[in-house]
């Protein structure tokens, strides 16, 4: 009270960042005290059980606060003279002390002036507690509310079986006479006459290829081939004969291959693989270069990325680092005299003219150039830096930056629309400049117009005799049919009713279940890896296993996962369908932050994103409500959906309802929920994914199954996911009473969100592909949800969610052929969900233990690379990392 101290609490448990499931008995907070005549800093209170929200009483002899003690968060007294303390009420409501509780750990509370009592809330109460006797008594309380609220941003779209225009375009390479352009489309490089040529490809090769560059004099393409089992080469192609020259003598993961000035050698970087492709050949990763007839390559540095030549061809130029700490390199060809060009705090890909007098950049989205100092000491470079003369390029974002043969002009991607820009324009001091230049906004791209087919399996199934959950309206068919004509429904209802077409292939399912395909609404499905895809993708198998035939991933390496949607669209690759927001829009920092402080900001970033193939974002951290506003309304004049990163942050998590969110990923940290807040929450349609896997404010809903079940032993499972990640993370498990799995009580809280009316969706946070989602809806299922109504979760309403619901979501004619067949009724009992027998997507029915497709053309079961070799038990020789699924896509791994 005299003002000298200052009480606080931090969270000095281990480690810098936040971390889920931290253990609160073995204390993860402190309360601090601050002596402000002399600076001292001192430990006050550290207790088990923690502690939090201290309050000092009105004489400055007592210090309230809050400590865990077993399953209650109990208001205690602590006396600043002694240093005892004990209990005063057990009655609070549950800590935040497990949560990234950023708005505090418990709600603010005070004595009363007299110091009797304190003042607190509680269940959803306020409370007076008594001091002496601990006793409390309910202060009545309440209030009439009027609150505007904003209608849900909504979006709808058809999934058509038409050809579709291709929109990753990316690896983009011009001809040194501007004649022609190379880039990846769905796995495949295409080759396309400028201005306006008809795409075709650059082989007929099976593998995928990635990263074109052209020889100086135009005779001959570099690129990079990738297949399952022979892994990445870096290739020759020579123009005119077609012959081939693999320059790498080994299998290994080959990026970013590049020409000398003069054509006479390669540059390229090597490095490790990931738990998609494989783990061998990934030592002795770095850069190199190699003679382009062949030869023996020349390691110049051992790590380093996204390598090119010199002007002059002697030097090699590369990036290191990462994040907000990067640095442009040079050494020389024999990997000597290392020079530092550039520190890079924002900015990422760096291309030199290859006259080397300018350096262009992309930074934050969008493309920027300068003239290239030769100051002999690195310069920091940005598109604020004032020792040089920066410009934008770009007028909403420039990727994949690539300049022409002459030095003379820039060009970039964003999705299929091809930009062009003169430095002239850009720059008055340029010989040739216009007395007034352009402004970035005003060009007009060119469109790369690339079709690609949608899969389409031929046939007609009818599968006979089952049990129909349709999800449509709730109806259940017993004895039904179902005709697939395609991949479509035509025809469904009782089996005396259906006819069972001629020349029809008949699948008998009497007794089984059939359902629709599960819709997984927040799915990381390894979609982070940034580099080849792999040929047979396990993640997107155990997830077709496990049922989930379509998913959403709210958080994605924008080129990766929307390359992967595409190829599973046009069926390169088999998996469920894939959709994505991308790259997250963050709001806090880090060299993909997007900055959001204006309604054109926003709609740059979303016009970036939809030109990729996005048609949800997620809104992710953005601190301030009217920025998360911005995006809701950009995204309702794009036709978009806003999926809001709930991130532990209750306060916002209450505007981001009230704006008209179209949902909110996550659980709210604050649990059990009240009249209020469900009463508000219901008179809207915005959504919310819960996501219990990884809930806040407890040990996560994920660890409950590896106490109560042998994951580590599930055949099926281990059909489709590397056995030594999944020992890693399941044998060695931990036992603690249900109390202390706080997804149990936002479990019931879901459940109440849900009787209230408002739209609940299953979200398996990529925890364990496939089998995670059923996780998830188990775990739903525990706070009381009826088992309808948890398959309407993962059906019909995350359709409707992802704006999907006229194609998907539930068994009804001209619907997609997405259905599961199971041996038993979910209806009675969830846990038959494990036990699919055969998974349909796309009118492809598979046998869902092994995945080998049934029908309409039978294809053997997939083979992955630690079935080939068993790799993955090689770590320790340098093959690289097993990670867990869920790939963390937050800075530092403290993702919320």
């Amino acid at each position: 009270p005299d003002g000298r101290y200052v009480y606080f609490s931090e969270d000095v448990s281990r480690g810098p960042t936040f971390q889920y499931n931290k253990n609160p008995h073995e204390g993860i907070y402190a309360i601090r005290r601050l002596d402000r005549d002399n600076g001292e800093l001192i430990d006050l209170i550290r207790l088990p059980g923690g502690a939090v929200r201290p309050q000092p009483s009105p004489d400055g002899r007592s210090l309230a606060f809050v400590r865990r003690v077993g399953d209650k968060s109990v208001l205690s007294l602590f006396d600043l003279k002694t240093g005892d303390y004990r209990p005063l009420w057990d009655g609070l409501s549950h800590d935040q002390q497990e949560a990234w509780a950023i708005f505090g750990v418990y709600p603010n509370y005070d004595f009363t002036p007299d110091g009797q009592s304190i003042v607190i809330w509680a269940q959803g109460k306020l409370w007076r507690v008594d001091v002496a006797s601990g006793q409390a008594s309910q202060i009545p309380f309440s209030a009439d509310v009027d609150q505007t609220l904003d209608e849900p941003v909504r979006a709808s779209r058809r999934i058509d079986d038409a050809p579709f225009q291709a929109r990753m375009i990316r690896d983009v390479a011009r001809s040194p006479d501007g004649s022609e352009l190379l880039f990846h489309a769905a796995g495949s490089l295409y080759r396309m006459a400028l201005p306006n040529g008809a795409p075709e490809r650059l082989t007929d090769d099976s593998g995928f290829e990635y990263s074109p560059d052209y020889a100086p004099d135009g005779s001959a393409i570099v690129y990079v081939r990738f297949d399952d089992r022979s892994l990445s080469q870096v290739v020759r192609l020579d123009r005119a004969s077609g012959a081939r020259l693999e320059l790498t003598l080994e299998p290994g993961f080959y990026f970013n291959p590049r020409f000398s000035p003069d054509g006479s050698r390669v540059v390229y970087s090597k490095q490790t693989g990931g738990n998609l492709v494989d783990f061998r050949f990934g030592l002795e990763t770095g850069v190199y270069w190699v003679n382009s007839a062949g030869g023996t390559p020349t390691r110049v540095a051992r790590d380093g990325y996204d390598p090119r030549f010199s002007a002059d061809g002697k030097r090699v130029q590369f990036l290191t680092g990462g994040g907000l700490e990067k640095l442009y390199k040079s050494v020389d060809l024999a990997g000597a005299e290392p020079r530092e060009h550039f520190k890079l705090k924002y900015a990422d890909q760096l291309v030199p003219s290859p006259d080397g007098k300018w350096i262009a950049w992309t930074e934050l989205f969008n493309a920027y150039v300068a003239p290239f100092p030769d100051t002999g000491a690195a310069v920091s470079l940005g598109r604020d830096s004032k020792a040089l003369p920066v410009r934008k390029l770009s007028g909403e974002a420039g990727q994949y930056l690539h300049w022409s043969g002459n030095n003379q002009s820039l060009h970039w991607l964003v999705g299929p629309a091809y930009y062009s820009r003169d430095l002239k324009d850009s720059f008055a001091f340029v010989q040739g400049a216009p007395e007034k230049l352009p402004e970035a906004g005003d060009l007009k791209p060119m469109t790369i117009t690339l079709s690609l087919p949608t899969a389409k399996p031929q046939g007609q199934l009818a599968l006979v005799g089952a049990r129909l959950l349709t999800q449509h309206n709730g109806a259940v068919i017993e004895d039904g049919t179902i005709i697939v004509d395609d991949n479509r429904i035509s025809a469904i209802g009782p089996s005396s009713e259906v006819s069972v077409p001629a020349g029809a292939r008949r699948i008998d399912v009497q007794g089984k279940t059939i359902m629709p395909g599960i819709i997984d609404v927040h799915a990381h499905a390894n979609h982070f890896f940034n580099g080849p895809s792999a040929q047979q993708n396990w993640s997107y198998y155990a997830n077709l296993a496990y049922g989930v035939t379509t998913t959403h991933d709210p958080s994605a390496n924008t080129q990766e996962v929307f390359t992967q949607a595409e190829m599973v669209r046009s069926g390169v690759i088999t998996g469920p369908r894939v959709y994505s927001t991308g790259t997250i829009l963050y709001g806090a920092d880090g060299d993909f932050r997007a900055m959001v402080d204006s309604l054109d900001d926003a709609r740059h970033h979303l016009k970036r994103l939809k030109a990729q193939g996005a048609w949800s974002v997620k809104s992710y951290n953005q601190p301030r409500r009217d920025q998360r506003q911005q995006i809701n309304q950009a995204a309702r004049e794009l036709g978009m959906i806003v999926v809001m990163e709930g991130g532990s942050t209750f306060f916002h998590n209450l505007s981001m309802i009230i704006d008209g969110s179209t949902g909110v990923e996550h659980n709210l940290p604050v649990a059990p929920l009240y009249a209020d807040m469900i009463g508000l929450w219901s008179r809207t349609q915005v959504g919310n994914t819960p996501t219990l896997v990884v809930a806040y404010g407890g040990l996560s809903g994920e660890y409950w199954w590896y106490e109560h079940s042998d994951v580590w032993q599930k055949q099926r499972l281990l059909n489709f996911f590397p056995s030594e990640a999944l020992d890693g993370r399941s044998i060695r498990r931990q036992k603690a009473p249900d109390s202390e799995y706080f997804h149990i009580t936002v479990s019931e809280s879901v459940n109440a969100l849900r009787q209230a009316g408002v739209p609940i969706m299953v979200g398996g946070h990529g925890q364990m592909q496939g089998l995670g989602t059923l996780w998830e809806m188990w775990l739903i299922g525990q706070g009381g949800m009826p088992n309808a109504q948890v398959l309407e979760a993962g059906t019909i309403a995350g359709a409707r969610y992802l704006g999907l619901d006229a194609d998907l979501g539930s068994l009804e004619v001209g619907k997609l052929a997405d259905l599961l067949v199971l041996p038993g009724n979910p209806l009675e009992d969830l846990m038959v969900l494990e036990q699919v027998e055969q998974t349909m997507v796309n009118g492809q029915l598979f046998d869902s233990q092994t995945m080998a497709q049934i029908a309409p053309v039978a294809k053997p079961a997939p083979e992955f690379y630690w079935q080939r070799h068993g790799v993955g038990r090689a770590q320790a020789a340098g093959f690289g990392r097993m990670g867990p699924t869920a790939v963390c896509h937050c800075p530092k791994g403290a993702h919320p």
